[in-house]
C-alpha cells in the first residue's frame, strides 16, 4: 500500500480511493488472518479482530480514516470474508425480489416491482466471480471454465443463475430471484388488490370443486405466488405431489411430497426432468399433482394426469393471454414429438382443463390477475372459453400509477359443477 499511502498520508480519503484502501487492507486482512480460524468466530469476535488488524494497519500506513469508515470497513470486509460482499446488504433488504448483476459496476434490484440500480459494485470481475463461487459452492455446485453457466438454489429458496466469461461477454452476470419470509395467503392478495374478493371466492370454490386449474403469465406476474395461495384451499386430508424445476411452492397443507428435477451433470449425463417426475408421481398415489411450470413435453402427460382420475390439479405456465396459453400448450406437445393430430390435442386440453387464470405485471409494476377465464368445449372456431372475471384499466394518476378495478363479465358455466360437488348450495 505504499503508493497509495504516500499518496494519501494524512489526507481525507474521498469515495474512490476508499475503495482502493478497502481493498489493499482486504489483502492485509487475508495476510494476518487465519481464515479458518475467522470461520468460527461469532460476528462480535471477527468484528474485534478486523478492527484491530484495520487500527494498525491504519496507524503504520498513515492513513486519515474517521471512525465511521474504519466501521464501514469493518462491516464490508466482514461481508467479503464470511458473506455475500457488496450484495450482502441487499440481501438482507426485504423489500428486494431480484438482484441483477450486469458485471462488476453494474447491479440492479426490483423492488415493489420496479428496476432501479443501486450504488453497490464489486471491484472488479475476480472479485465477482469468486462471491459466485461462494453462493453456488454452499449449495454444492460449481461454476468454471469447464461449466460456466449454472442454477441452483439457496438455503433461503432463493433462486440463482450465474454465468461467467467467455459466456458473458461485459464479465460475470447474476441473477437472484428472491422469496420473502413467509409466503402471501389468499388474503394478502386480496387486501393488495392483485384481485378482487369475488374473484378469489371463485377460485375458493374452483380448487375445492377440484377444477384442474392453469396461472398463466409472463415472468415476474405473480404465477408462483398465488399458486401457493390457491393451494391452501387443498383439504388437508388430500396427498399433494408438487414438481419443479427449482423448489419454490411453499404448500402448508401437512400431506405433501416435493419433487424436484435435477440438471445434467459435467458430462451432460444423469438429467431428471419433470416429465420423468409426473411419470414417477403418477405412481405414488397422489390426489393432486402441481406443478411449478410447465415448460415442455411434460404438458401432455399433466393434461392426461388431471384426465384420469387426478383431477383438482394444478400447474403454471408463461403466456401472455389465455388463448395464448392454449396455443402454448398444444405447441408443447408437438414441439415435445407429440403424435396427437390438432384435433384430438384440442379434445385432450378442453376435457382436462377448466379454468385459466391469467396475471400480468403492468407497466408501474403494479401486479393483478387480469382474467379468470373458464376452458368449455371445443367448436367449429376451436376451443371455447369464457371469461369470467377481468381487469379494466381506467387512467392513471399523477405519479404514473395505473388506476382500473376487477369486474364481473360473464355468468360462470362452472355452476352447476359447483352445485354438484357441494361446495356452493343451490338457491
Amino acid at each position: 500500500m505504499q503508493s497509495l499511502s504516500a499518496r494519501l498520508s494524512g489526507q481525507k480519503v474521498n469515495a474512490r480511493d476508499l475503495d482502493e484502501v478497502r481493498k489493499q487492507l482486504h489483502q492485509q486482512v487475508i495476510d494476518r488472518l487465519d481464515l479458518a480460524q475467522a470461520a468460527s468466530l461469532s460476528n462480535e469476535q471477527l468484528s474485534s479482530r478486523l478492527k484491530n488488524i484495520i487500527d494498525k494497519a491504519v496507524q503504520s500506513e498513515g492513513l486519515n480514516l474517521s471512525i465511521s469508515e474504519r466501521e464501514e470497513m469493518v462491516t464490508s470486509l466482514i461481508h467479503e470474508i464470511t458473506g455475500l460482499g457488496p450484495l450482502e446488504v441487499i440481501m438482507g433488504d426485504p423489500a428486494v425480489s431480484d438482484i441483477l448483476v450486469n458485471g462488476p459496476d453494474t447491479i440492479f434490484v426490483e423492488r415493489h416491482g420496479k428496476l432501479e440500480q443501486v450504488e453497490a459494485r464489486f471491484r472488479d470481475n475476480e472479485h465477482l466471480v469468486n462471491i459466485i463461487t461462494r453462493i453456488v459452492g454452499r449449495v454444492g455446485r460449481r461454476v468454471d471454465e469447464a461449466s460456466p453457466m449454472v442454477d441452483a438454489r439457496l438455503a433461503d429458496g432463493s433462486r440463482v443463475n450465474a454465468i461467467i466469461p467467455p459466456l458473458a461477454l461485459d464479465g460475470a452476470a447474476l441473477s437472484i430471484r428472491r422469496f420473502g419470509a413467509k409466503a402471501l395467503s389468499h388474503e394478502d392478495l386480496v387486501r393488495f388488490e392483485a384481485l378482487s374478493p369475488e374473484m378469489m371466492n371463485y377460485l375458493r370454490l374452483a380448487v375445492v370443486s377440484k377444477c384442474n386449474v392453469l396461472i398463466s403469465g409472463g415472468t415476474g406476474a405473480g404465477k408462483t405466488t398465488l399458486l401457493n395461495a390457491l393451494s391452501n384451499f387443498i383439504p388437508s386430508t388430500e396427498r399433494i405431489i408438487t414438481l419443479e424445476d427449482s423448489a419454490e411452492l411453499r404448500l402448508q397443507q401437512p400431506h405433501v411430497v416435493r419433487l424436484e428435477s435435477r440438471p445434467p451433470n459435467i458430462e451432460g449425463r444423469g438429467a431428471i426432468h419433470i416429465g420423468d417426475l409426473m411419470k414417477n408421481a403418477l405412481r405414488m398415489r397422489p390426489d393432486r399433482i402441481v406443478v411449478g411450470e410447465v415448460r415442455g413435453g411434460e404438458a401432455l402427460d399433466m393434461l392426461q394426469a388431471m384426465n384420469t382420475g387426478h383431477e383438482g390439479s394444478m400447474g403454471t405456465l408463461h403466456a401472455n393471454t389465455p388463448d395464448d396459453a392454449l396455443q402454448r400448450l398444444t405447441t408443447m406437445i408437438t414441439m415435445a414429438g407429440g403424435k396427437l393430430d390438432s384435433e384430438a390435442l384440442k379434445q385432450i386440453i378442453s376435457r382436462s382443463l377448466h379454468v385459466i387464470v391469467q396475471a400480468n405485471r403492468l407497466p408501474d409494476g403494479q401486479r393483478k390477475i387480469i382474467s379468470i377465464t373458464e376452458v368449455l368445449d371445443v367448436n367449429d372456431s376451436g376451443i371455447e372459453i369464457n371469461e369470467v372475471f377481468a381487469y379494466q384499466r381506467k387512467g392513471m394518476d399523477a405519479d404514473g400509477k395505473i388506476l382500473g378495478g376487477h369486474t364481473y363479465v360473464n355468468e360462470s358455466r362452472m355452476l352447476e359443477r359447483f352445485y354438484q360437488s357441494g361446495v356452493l348450495p343451490r338457491a
